[in-house]
């Protein structure tokens, strides 16, 4: 796996998005990674509707929650050299993530993608509710390998 140019690492905002981080930078030493700050729309179902009305406002809110993501990997993870931060960009886009993180990923020639999965085993009530995960949607819908934390 180690010989990927570019990782992607998409960003929700929700717990734990830093072990997908720290496990790509351990993962793929030499690759450029992206930490992709996606903003769902108000309309989408159990979005944040409502809470910050303005676009410009969340997408502000998303790509300081993307730089948390990233100081939290460099200040905790011994193990990564703090040079790696380098190799990191942060982007922001608006969308559903299901289909903003494979679009990007074919358009940006991304050679593997690295997202964290937070509700992999929901069954009955919970996944008829919530839908598929976001994970499950992203590693059916994306053309290059996909590696779920």
């Amino acid at each position: 796996m180690a010989d990927s140019a570019h990782v992607l690492v998409p960003t929700l905002g929700r717990p734990r998005e830093d072990e997908a981080l720290a496990y790509a930078l351990e993962t793929f030493p030499d690759a450029e990674i992206t930490l992709l700050a996606v903003v769902t729309p108000l309309d989408a179902p159990l979005s944040e509707g409502g809470v910050l009305e303005r676009s410009e406002e969340r997408t502000t809110t998303a790509r300081a929650s993307a730089e948390e993501v990233l100081e939290s990997v460099t200040d905790s993870t011994d193990s990564t050299d703090p040079a790696a931060v380098d190799r990191v960009r942060i982007e922001t886009t608006e969308g559903r993530p299901g289909t903003v993180v494979p679009q990007y990923a074919s358009e940006k020639g991304v050679d593997h993608v690295v997202i964290y999965g937070s509700r992999s085993g929901s069954t009955g009530f919970l996944r008829r509710f919530l839908g598929r995960g976001i994970a499950a949607t992203v590693v059916e819908r994306t053309a290059r390998p996909v590696t779920v934390l």
